[in-house]
């Protein structure tokens, strides 16, 4: 419940916030529109060179998601088939960590384990067998882009499968149906109603790839739209290529999510009874078996890189590498601009859930305040239309007319970096807001509290932890990013991922492992520490 003054103050501060947002997104590609028009003559978009990047990048981000789908459904069958299996709770809890993890430590191992030194060819090559796996190229962008999403399509299908009424597992069993018939009757229904929305979020997620493109692409045969700009500014400074090619990266992120946006939603699968479900149908010795083997291979295609990023790391001197000057630069540089983001990303998110709470709490709201609310909720949305690198691009052309963009670098990181992390800053914050305004509103108001005092006594204690939360996320995705460092990162300007990137492109493998780790550290550190203690609330709240 919120005073008339503190609504009007809410509604304010989420126009601002929108308004901020939209300025930030809206001249970066207005400066593209304009330096796309001064260019058309010398980069049309319908260049063959332009057509060809457009091609591979829809290949690969088709053939990504159709691998991460498919791969993930039988998967995704064996967990919900064996709620008993040992580990499971671990298994679930090892999908996590690739959503997790900063890409350039998940490609570095991956090329532990199938890169020309890694285990899987080392292996070949003692039986006597020629190197048969390929990192670079398709094959490895694929390999790449099925490690990070499949479990993201394993998570996202698995709690559909869970919540299939038990009555419908008594009647199977009933029945007698063959394994072949539950998944055609009861288990494919839940997920064709699931898959749209996985397939098209992996579908952007994969069209907008970046650093894994550029570690393993391998060429300009394997080279996405996003790649291409940063090779266009960095390598060849061709400033008309990179804007045609971000006005067509623009054009297919929109496509995307307009397709998405018209995507029904997924189907409620019954009413239940509410008692726990038991399935028979995996009980069997061979389902079991097969079960098994295929949790234990997912297992292994997640954990082993995981393991030899950890492996590889304590190899390198780390004693070392932590008092290099470099190290020391890099990792000031990093934290001050992931404390930063992480920052303005939970104030951008707080404002605007307030601002939401303000306008749907008020029982008569008219079309104007309906269509503001709408358009604060379509924030997400409108953060995914223009990725990192074509934000940098598009800030690059505009400030270059006033000099070295560089020199406005760590500023611009900052904001981008804030703008990447704010769609999951709000999926933290907003739940937890509204359940401490339901909460608190009305007590609140009838004590008279405003203001800094409402913030001091009684918001910040409740809202403490998911803020903290929601920091501790924004920093390691910002910590882990390369996408705008790659195309303003100098000698004046390294974070850790362009240090790890920079020692791998100058053939300091030792080195740039042992900075990974220790990243990797870094992040996991972030994310414990944001999670730091909800477990000991949980058990208070259940205590009598």
């Amino acid at each position: 419940m919120l005073t008339a003054p503190e609504r009007k103050q809410a509604l304010t501060g989420g126009a601002i916030s929108l308004a901020g947002i939209l300025l930030f997104i809206g001249l970066a590609v207005g400066a593209l529109l304009a330096a796309g028009i001064e260019a058309t003559d010398s980069a049309p978009l319908l260049d063959p060179y332009l057509l060809r990047i457009l091609r591979f990048t829809l290949l690969q981000a088709v053939l990504s998601t159709l691998l991460s789908v498919v791969l993930g459904i039988p998967i995704a069958r064996a967990l919900a088939r064996q709620p008993r299996f040992p580990g499971r709770l671990w298994m679930i809890r090892l999908m996590a960590v690739p959503m997790g993890l900063p890409v350039l430590i998940g490609a570095m191992g991956l090329l532990g384990i199938w890169g020309r030194q890694g285990i899987v060819n080392g292996a070949m090559q003692a039986l006597g067998l020629a190197q048969p796996v390929s990192i670079y190229g398709l094959s490895g962008i694929l390999l790449a882009h099925v490690f990070f999403n499949l479990p993201l399509a394993v998570r996202l299908m698995l709690p559909g499968l869970e919540r299939v009424p038990p009555e419908y597992w008594l009647v199977a069993s009933g029945l007698g149906m063959r394994p072949g018939s539950v998944f055609r009757f009861i288990e494919w229904p839940v997920l064709r109603g699931l898959i749209p929305g996985i397939a098209g979020l992996i579908f952007m997620l994969c069209a907008t790839s970046f650093t894994l493109v550029l570690m393993l692409g391998g060429g300009p045969a394997a080279t996405t739209i996003e790649v291409a700009i940063y090779q266009s500014l960095r390598f060849d400074f061709d400033p008309a290529r990179a804007v045609a090619l971000s006005l067509l990266q623009i054009a297919l992120t929109g496509g995307v999510l307009a397709v998405m946006a018209l995507l029904p939603a997924p189907a409620d699968a019954g009413v239940s009874s509410g008692r726990p479900p038991r399935r028979l149908d995996g009980q069997s010795p061979q389902a079991r078996f097969a079960d098994g083997a295929l949790l234990v291979g997912a297992a292994l295609f997640v954990g082993l890189p995981l393991v030899s990023v950890v492996s590889h790391g304590l190899e390198a001197d780390l004693s070392k590498l932590v008092t290099q000057p470099v190290f020391l630069q890099a990792l000031l540089t990093s934290l001050a601009i992931a404390l930063a983001a992480g920052m303005l990303a939970v104030l951008a998110a707080l404002v605007i859930v307030r601002a939401r709470y303000a306008i749907s709490s008020r029982r008569r709201a008219n079309l104007g305040l309906r269509f503001f609310g709408s358009t604060l909720g379509a924030v997400s949305s409108l953060v995914l239309l223009a990725p990192p690198i074509v934000l940098a691009t598009g800030w690059f052309m505009a400030l270059r007319r006033f000099g070295d963009p560089t020199q406005f670098a760590a500023s611009l990181i900052v904001c981008i970096n804030m703008l990447m992390a704010l769609p999951f800053v709000i999926r933290v914050v907003e739940p937890a807001f509204a359940i401490h305004t339901q909460r608190t509103g009305r007590l609140s108001a009838s004590l008279g509290l405003t203001g800094l005092s409402r913030l001091r006594f009684v918001d910040w204690p409740g809202l403490r932890k998911p803020l903290l939360t929601a920091l501790s996320f924004a920093m390691a995705l910002s910590l882990g990013d390369l996408g705008a460092v790659a195309l303003f990162g100098s000698g004046d300007l390294v974070t850790l991922p362009w240090l790890v990137y920079s020692r791998l492109g100058s053939y300091r493998t030792n080195d740039a492992d042992g900075f990974a780790l220790l990243l990797g550290i870094l992040c996991l550190l972030l994310t414990v520490a944001g999670t730091a203690g909800q477990g000991e609330q949980r058990e208070k709240g259940n205590t009598p």
